[in-house]
């Protein structure tokens, strides 16, 4: 068997066996496969698509590719949280320590930013000290001790995933259903978790742009963690516009740190309320939404969220004195606010446009490999459906650059688009 041979099988539109898909994993993942042929792979994948069975497969060798966790000794039910990637969508470092305060043991593998999307470990690096590369001793070690763990994949843990992710970042196929759907399953698998709710994103900031392609993401992901023995909610939820104001690692992190202390732009905090409550629902720790959500908000109210979050950074090394004080985080040289242009309602926030500029930044990255500023970014000021007047602040630039200043600033404003006739506020949730 060659790779080669795979590659143009798929290439050909033709349905690949689970021992070809197997083969090709297992050799990438202990070196054997190169990358230029994962890459080239991963793009027949995202031109020509999978079937159902191929992509279950592709999941299950990438999960197999490492060691596959069960956390049944350690705590009776673990649950996993994912997002399927958005603009300012910082829910995960919210969501996990309400879950974990309200008596839930969360374990979570999570992952850098992909193409225009922030990635969950490099907002917590923006942390000084806090570790993202626990070994798998470590990771079980910590759940049982504190009921929680966010961290990066380790080594001996979906090692095919971790390697394909990087390569799908800086080659163009970040797009793709059974690329997106493999990589997130198979990770909540390796990692042991035993209840999964996915966020799976749909509009103009998100890989899914249409609900077609977002609930046949979702379908896909619901199959695969049934086939695995997990139970598994799909949710599907806007991205035609920034979750939240902040977007850029440090300042994500602070909207985060202060949704905890119960002072949250409110679609941000509505939306961690809702993902939250399905997960103590999923979870068996609330018997419907509505009292999952009262326990969501009482862990707001108490303070538990926000010492369960100071407890996660302190066992991974982090400094937490920047949880108590948030002036702390490294802040941008330059800052300056925009005002809107004109007035009138507003009818458009191109969360796709944003996501880049804030790459374009330094936020995210351009190749594999690139460090991040975690100090650039945006904040954004208005939502879709919000009345706005001249003159009135509209976002705020953070760079650390002067030359990439007056590019961002024309980036974001045309990622703004009016209307003189009233507009309907976006839904946070669609199904």
């Amino acid at each position: 068997m060659r790779a080669v041979d795979i590659i143009i099988k798929k290439r050909d539109r033709q349905e690949l066996t689970s021992q070809e898909i197997e083969f090709l994993i297992n050799g990438f993942t202990n070196g054997d496969i190169p990358d230029y042929q994962a890459s080239a792979f991963a793009m027949a994948v995202l031109l020509n698509g999978m079937t159902s069975h191929e992509t279950k497969d592709l999941t299950l060798a990438m999960a197999h590719s490492g060691q596959v966790l069960d956390l049944s000794k350690i705590v009776d039910v673990v649950v996993d949280k994912h997002s399927s990637g958005g603009v300012g969508d910082k829910t995960s470092l919210s969501v996990m320590p309400m879950v974990a305060a309200c008596g839930l043991p969360v374990g979570k593998m999570s992952g850098r930013g992909l193409g225009f999307s922030g990635g969950t470990l490099d907002k917590l690096e923006s942390i000084p000290g806090y570790r993202v590369n626990l070994t798998t001793d470590e990771f079980k070690q910590q759940l049982k001790e504190k009921g929680i763990v966010l961290t990066g994949q380790s080594l001996d843990l979906a090692p095919a995933d971790g390697k394909m992710y990087a390569l799908r970042d800086v080659t163009g196929t970040v797009p793709s259903i059974p690329l997106i759907a493999s990589s997130i399953m198979c990770k909540k698998i390796a990692a042991g978790a035993t209840a999964i709710v996915l966020d799976v994103k749909v509009g103009l900031g998100a890989f899914m742009e249409t609900l077609d392609e977002a609930r046949q993401l979702a379908n896909l992901m619901v199959d695969i963690g049934q086939l695995a023995g997990r139970k598994t909610v799909a949710l599907l939820s806007d991205m035609n516009q920034p979750l939240g104001s902040a977007v850029g690692n440090s300042l994500e992190m602070i909207e985060a740190i202060e949704l905890l202390r119960g002072h949250a732009p409110s679609d941000y905090y509505e939306h961690c309320l809702h993902v939250t409550a399905h997960i103590l629902v999923i979870g068996q720790r609330a018997k419907d939404l509505s009292e999952g959500r009262a326990l969501a908000e009482k862990c707001i109210v108490d303070g538990s969220a926000l010492e369960k979050f100071r407890v996660l950074v302190q066992a991974q090394g982090g400094d937490v004195s920047y949880i108590d004080d948030i002036s702390r985080f490294r802040r941008a040289k330059y800052v300056d606010v925009v005002n809107a242009p004109r007035s009138g309602f507003i009818s458009q926030v191109h969360a796709r446009l944003v996501g880049e500029a804030a790459v374009e930044l330094g936020a995210g990255r351009t190749k594999k490999g690139d460090p991040v500023d975690h100090a650039v970014g945006f904040i954004i000021h208005k939502k879709v459906g919000d009345k706005v007047e001249a003159g009135e602040p509209l976002f705020e630039i953070h760079a650390t650059n002067e030359t990439k200043f007056e590019e961002a600033r024309k980036a974001v404003l045309a990622a703004h688009k009016f209307s003189d006739e009233f507009v309907s506020p976006l839904p946070l949730f669609y199904e």
